[in-house]
Formats: structure tokens, sequence, C-alpha cells
């Protein structure tokens, strides 16, 4: 059983099925014929996430028949993903959904027509080049990560051959305006609060540059503002897609699939021919298109306003899912953990964060009409975090923990200041703040060390709580007031906001021994 059987015409269909796998319903090479044609969304990032989720949902669009194009996928980072990951499977993957009753979904994703390396040293620019020009084309996304977005001076200097992505980008949508000021929508799928603002700062970074060193004209500059022509909306993607998992390999192998085998690139991308992800996912959409769009809501994607799409980018990030992620990495780390699923076995674990969501952080929710805030964070306790075929490590979560606390926990702390509620409520949330200052140790909580995770502020913070060390008695512990009034790390002064004492006191007692986190977690816990 291979993926490229199922484009040759050597494919046993009856066999695939009997084993549980589900086949494009789609006329495969119909579409790519009909999107080489008249294209219609260019997706940079060829990752698993991408395949795993808007390829996957362009694919179940496919299927109804309503619809008859694919996407294009460009990779403007790690080449030899399209190399290794795409060219050897003519473009095909296969989506293994992991569900938490146990089931696995086995999906084969055939959305993807072409996929292309977007730099200027490739033959496949001229492609990239043709396709903006195309009057057809709706839509460009990107699942890039949040760093994707960035440019520095040194690029900015390289005039209109541009290393990193937003350059090439801009690079190509002057292509298109030179065509004739071809309406397009620049569509963020990374997550990150207000990605399509990110976008559209890092194009416009470019667009102002050239533009004051004379390489384009005012108009360009003006036809990428122009909300007639070009738009940026913003969204909300929620899914959790782990690098390729051996067990997952393992069961693919006792199916007779031969794709199976793990790739890792020179820049250590982690990928494969299949993709192993969690079965439940949301994407939200504003829909703010120029130039019409896929119709990606057959998927499953839900399109709405800007506002309605902010709300659940807050809901989420500051209540159901996030912040339980980064309690649970935290701890999970310290109490020796190395898979989300078996913290929620976990008599402490399980209860910190079902309380920290629905009793601390609810409150300071609104609900944003499409997605039921009580329903998310349900399906997030429930089917999500204790998923067992879930290959996911608090370790993965850990990182850059110090760029998430602010959005995660400050931003909540926040609200009930401004509305005036009882700070006498947060308990869980300090307690995970706390357990920061004990994590940047380094030692479990049964006095081994570990490796954190990495993070760009790790060296800093770790050297604010060198002085203090666990199981000593009568220690100073007045460096934590210059943690814990660090308004970059947690959003706010937490002393100011009258937390930082209550934090102090939950450190000392972290900080009291081994078997001091299993015993303070479980105070407050059973507390609460």
């Amino acid at each position: 059983m291979k993926l490229t059987d199922i484009l040759s015409g050597n494919v046993n269909v009856a066999e695939w099925e009997q084993k549980g796998y589900q086949l494009p319903k789609f006329d495969i090479k119909a579409v790519r014929q009909k999107t080489a044609q008249e294209p219609t969304w260019v997706h940079f990032g060829g990752g698993n996430i991408f395949r795993a989720f808007p390829a996957a949902i362009l694919n179940d669009a496919l299927n109804t028949g309503q619809y008859d194009r694919g996407v294009i996928v460009a990779e403007t980072f790690d080449f030899e993903v399209i190399d290794k990951a795409y060219a050897p499977y003519e473009n095909l993957s296969l989506l293994v959904s992991l569900q938490s009753d146990g089931n696995i979904e086995k999906k084969v994703i055939a959305s993807i027509t072409e996929a292309l390396k977007a730099d200027y040293q490739f033959q496949d620019w001229q492609r990239l080049t043709d396709i903006f020009k195309a009057p057809s084309l709706q839509m460009i996304s990107f699942t890039i990560t949040e760093k994707g977005y960035t440019w520095n001076e040194a690029d900015l200097a390289r005039g209109l051959q541009p290393v990193l992505a937003m350059g090439k980008v801009c690079a190509l949508l002057l292509e298109r305006y030179k065509a004739g000021q071809l309406p397009l929508t620049v569509q963020s799928m990374d997550n990150c609060s207000h990605n399509g603002d990110r976008v559209k700062a890092g194009i416009m970074a470019y667009a102002d540059r050239w533009l004051k060193d004379g390489l384009v004209e005012q108009s360009f500059v003006d036809y990428l503002k122009d909300e007639t022509k070009v738009t940026f909306p913003w969204s909300m993607i929620d899914k959790i897609t782990p690098r390729p998992h051996e067990k997952v390999k393992e069961l693919l192998q006792k199916d007779g699939f031969e794709d199976n085998d793990y790739i890792e690139t020179a820049k250590h991308t982690f990928t494969a021919p299949f993709v192993n992800a969690e079965e439940v996912q949301y994407l939200v959409i504003e829909d703010h298109y120029t130039n019409g769009r896929p119709p990606l809501d057959l998927g499953g994607a839900l399109y709405t306003t800007r506002q309605t799409v902010d709300q659940v980018e807050t809901m989420k990030v500051t209540t159901c899912l996030n912040p339980l992620h980064t309690a649970m990495s935290i701890y999970g780390c310290m109490l020796g953990y190395t898979l989300i699923s078996a913290e929620m076995a976990d008599p402490d674990l399980r209860p910190f964060v079902q309380k920290l969501g629905y009793i601390e952080a609810m409150p300071v929710v609104t609900d944003p009409g499409v997605l039921n805030p009580y329903e998310f964070i349900g399906a997030v306790i429930n089917r999500r975090l204790p998923n067992p075929f879930m290959p996911d490590a608090p370790q993965r979560i850990a990182m850059d923990t110090s760029q998430k606390l602010p959005i995660r926990f400050g931003e909540t702390i926040k609200k009930y200041l401004q509305r005036g509620l009882d700070m006498g409520n947060l308990v869980l949330i300090p307690l995970t703040l706390a357990g920061y200052a004990r994590y940047l140790k380094g030692i479990d909580d049964c006095g081994k060390p570990f490796e954190p995770s990495p993070d760009p502020m790790l060296s800093e913070l770790q050297q604010i709580v060198a002085p203090l060390e666990i199981g000593k008695e009568h220690q100073d512990y007045s460096c934590l007031h210059q943690l814990y009034s660090r308004k970059d790390v947690f959003g706010l002064d937490l002393y100011e906001a009258g937390l930082g004492e209550q934090i102090e006191g939950m450190v000392r007692e972290l900080y009291a021994g081994p078997g001091a986190v299993r015993q303070t977690l479980h105070k407050y816990v059973a507390a609460r």
C-alpha cells in the first residue's frame, strides 16, 4: 500500500477501505489540471499543520463535489521538505486522526496539487510569479509560525530579492500589482493573536523600504493598503499536530502501508509521508475577501466577523486551552511526566487545570457565539488533553514559556483588575506563576536535574532565581521581586496587581525540598 499507487491506478481500493483508509472521492487528476490552469489558493508553509488541517479541510470540501480546485503549497524556509515529503509521494499524504475514544481515522489527502520552493534560486520562482499574475488567484495563506512574519535591516537592504518570507511575498505581490492591481486576500492561519496584522506589518515593512529606496512606486504601497484590492483578515486556528510518532508508524506498518519513514531535514524539520494529529480542530476566519474564496466552510471552517474572531482567539489563549497547557507543562516537567495525556490521569493535575479554567479564567470570557466557551473547555479537558493516542509532551508545550505568560495569564489578571472582580478568586493562576520560579531551577520534585525547554529568556530568568536553593531553610527570597515585577514576562507588575506576595509565599512552599511540588500542588488544588 503506497500513496503513489493512488495516482498510478494500481490501487486496490477494496484493500485500503477494508483496512479503514478513506480515499479521495474526487478526480485527483482533473482537480490538478483545473488548478494548474486557474489557481485560486497558494499556501506558504508546507509543514505538518498545513497538511493536517487547511489541506485536509479543502480535501473534505472537494469530496463534496461542490468545488474543483486544489491548493498549491510554497515552502519559504526548509526546501528539503519539498524534496523529501512532497515530491516522492506526488504531493499526497496520509492524515492519521488520533481520537480520544481509541479509534483512529486514516484519510488520504489529495488536495495539494503542486509543491514549490519559494526562492529565486529555483525554477519554481517563475511558476510562483505566473500564479500571482493569474486573475483567478483568490487567497494566499500561511502557516509559517509567528517567527515567519519578521524582517530585519539586512533583508530590507537586499532590495527586490529578499531572503525572509515576508519579503518574498511582497515581491510576489509586486508582480500581481504590475499585472493590473489584481485583487487578493492575504490570510494568516498561524496560531498568533491578530495574525492578519502580523502579515500586513511584515509585508508593509518591505514595501515602505522599497518605496524609500526608489524601487517601487507610491501606487504599489497604496495598492497594498486599499482594502478593495488587498485584505489581511484575522483568523483563529487550533489543532495539535505533534511530530510523527513511533506508535503511529507501527500501526501503519501493520496495515501494510509502506510510506511510513521518518524524515528529518538538515534544518531539523521532523515530518513524514503521514501526519498524526488530534481529532478536534477549529478554524475561525474573518470573512473579508476581495476576489472570492475557496469554500473551506464545506470542510468545517467558520467564516465570521473580525470582532468574533478576536473573541474566539481571546477565549482560547486566555482561558480555554493555552493557559491550561502552560500550567500542565510547568508542573508536568517538575513531576517527571513526558506525555500530556498521562498528566490528565494525575489526581492533582487534572483538577488543577479543570478548576483553573472553569473557576478562575472563565469569569472574564466573552462568549463569541460561534463557539461555546464551556463546550470548548469541556472538549479540551475530556477529549483533547486525555487522548492517549496524542504523543504530545509537556516539554514541547513548555518551549518559549516566557513569551506566553503575558497573554495566557497576564490578560486574565488585567481583566480582573479592570472589571473590579475579586482578586481573592485567583489561587491556581498564582500557583502556576509560582511554579515557574521553581521550574526555572531545572530540578524536578525528586531532586533530579532536568533540562528546561528552549526559551529566549531562559538564561536571564534562571540567573534571577540562581540564589535560591531547594530545601534550604531561612534563605533570602528577595530576588523574586525582580522576577515577578517583570512586565515583559507576566504582562504586568504582579506586585502592583496585588498578587506578588501571594505568589512569593507559594514559591517558598515549592522550594521547601523534595516532594514539595506535589505537596503544594495538592494543597491548593484540594482547597480550591
